[in-house]
């Protein structure tokens, strides 16, 4: 099987960030479970699954209808891609500005219409929209009834918008997991627990505020964890993370935003470099 990568572009995702990570993971013989209570685009999630194939999972994010996405793939992924597939050859055949008119249309059907679809139709529409909508960022609208409301992407897809063999590759690799939607605390940790949080201070994907006392709270809870854990979050050049890190080791390493942090340069704008830091055991 070739490698397998994440369903979808995800503003946070830690794709671009495993590397500096990847060193302080357990030892494999101690990765027979793995827990991410925080998913999104699950990058870590693979590199563990494949890389070391923990005997089960749990993963689980407060937004349903993105995990509804990862339940539907698991449970019949023909039906998922058939749906996808009829979105996508309407679509495909559209010059780019009836594109992005097709693409405001089958996103005001899903934040009015959905509650006469049945749920792997939905993850299905959402999942076209989230393929074609801008940079992988999660917004909510008013006008779209407080669901997805990310704008247009690019439209510049030539024949394809998503990879049909990495969703089927994905669904094999559900098989043995627990897919959960709820608050991260009613998440079962593991042998290694991967917590990544919203940045401290920030207005989250989901449209509540993410606080120092949320993340003060999670911090707590990871020290608490039976087992291997790693929670990474930014670092805004305070001593915020090393005041509270109690018995958690703490290390920092440079990032690049390329979504939502950009800053302005003579020529345009430039992908801003920040830090981030990594707590774990």
């Amino acid at each position: 099987m070739s490698k397998i990568k994440p369903l979808f572009m995800w503003a946070g995702g830690k794709t671009k960030v495993l590397k500096y990570q990847l060193p302080y993971l357990p030892n494999a013989i101690d990765i027979p479970s793995y827990s991410e209570p925080f998913f999104g685009g699950g990058a870590m999630f693979l590199h563990i699954m494949q890389k070391y194939n923990p005997e089960h999972a749990y993963i689980n994010d407060i937004n349903d209808s993105i995990m509804n996405i990862y339940r539907s793939v698991k449970k019949d992924p023909e039906a998922f891609c058939n749906v996808v597939d009829i979105f996508q050859a309407k679509y495909i055949r559209l010059s780019k500005e009836d594109r992005k008119k097709y693409f405001f249309e089958v996103r005001h059907a899903h934040a009015y219409d959905y509650n006469v679809w049945d749920k792997p139709f939905e993850a299905a529409v959402l999942y076209f929209l989230m393929k074609t909508g801008f940079n992988g960022i999660w917004q909510i609208n008013k006008n779209t009834n407080d669901r997805y409301g990310t704008p247009a992407g690019l439209l510049n897809q030539t024949d394809v918008v998503y990879d049909k063999d990495n969703v089927m590759a994905w669904s094999q690799l559900l098989q043995k997991v627990n897919i959960l939607s709820g608050d991260y605390i009613d998440c079962p940790t593991a042998a290694f627990t991967y917590f990544d949080p919203p940045y401290r201070d920030s207005f989250t994907k989901y449209g509540t505020t993410w606080d120092d006392a949320a993340t003060e709270k999670l911090i707590e809870h990871a020290k608490s964890v039976d087992g291997h854990v790693m929670l990474c979050n930014r670092c805004d050049g305070s001593t915020f993370f090393d005041d509270r890190k109690g018995n958690l080791n703490l290390v920092r390493f440079p990032v690049t935003y390329t979504a939502g942090r950009k800053e302005k340069t003579s020529t345009g704008y430039a992908a801003k470099p920040a830090t981030e830091i990594l707590l774990y055991s």
